[in-house]
């Protein structure tokens, strides 16, 4: 998710993917389109590999070689391959900047993105991690990895060790957050401003939740 600030120069862009890259990335994208597609028609466990497959026009096999479980092909997504730029965008945010405030508008550029771009699948995807306990799990654990990555660049702005327990404590309750987040938007029927939700998730992480009644 190429986010662009006023912090930095733009960086170049990257070289233009060889052919063969391009047919793996053309037939990632038939295979999500197509799982997404018989999904929204039939439900996620209707739906089987198999069927994907026929309608993708390649083989189960290749299924599986590209997404090892059906799960994998919901909560992975074209977006991934902007992991690495983001963080770079993160990590380039003004150094007096707030980290909460670094954070927020990088989620804030991802959220726009996802939901100008494909606005029905991430609706979908959101969903899915609300209704199928098998597509929420392995989102949990894909979440481990990106916590990993996401601690490097807490360790980059705070000269901390990314492996100490305040970092990964850190890290861990801010994908938590957003993941409640994402949930909790599936849950009200995607009615309000997931980019808000997103920022909400970041206040009680920040503050504690706000005082109750007396």
């Amino acid at each position: 998710m190429a986010a662009v600030t006023g912090a930095s120069p733009a960086p170049d862009a990257p070289p233009r993917p060889g052919l063969r890259e391009r047919k793996k990335i053309r037939t990632r994208e038939a295979i999500r389109s197509a799982a997404y597609a018989l999904i929204e028609q039939q439900g996620y466990d209707s739906t089987t590999v198999e069927q994907i497959a026929e309608r993708a026009e390649v083989s189960p096999s290749t299924v599986f070689r590209y997404f090892p479980t059906k799960e994998d092909i919901v909560v992975t997504d074209e977006y991934d391959e902007y992991d690495e730029p983001l963080l770079a965008e993160l990590a380039a945010r003004p150094a007096g900047e707030p980290w909460t405030d670094s954070v927020r508008y990088v989620i804030r550029e991802a959220v726009r993105l996802a939901l100008n771009e494909r606005p029905e699948t991430t609706r979908l995807r959101a969903r899915l991690m609300l209704e199928v306990p098998a597509v929420r799990a392995r989102m949990r654990e894909t979440l481990t990895g990106t916590g990993r990555t996401l601690a490097e660049a807490v360790a980059g702005r705070t000269g901390l060790d990314p492996r100490s327990l305040e970092v990964r404590v850190h890290v861990m309750s801010l994908i938590g957050g957003l993941l409640e987040a994402t949930l909790y938007w599936a849950e009200h029927g995607h009615r309000e401003d997931y980019a808000d939700l997103a920022d909400r998730a970041i206040d009680v992480i920040e503050h504690g939740p706000p005082a109750g009644k007396s």
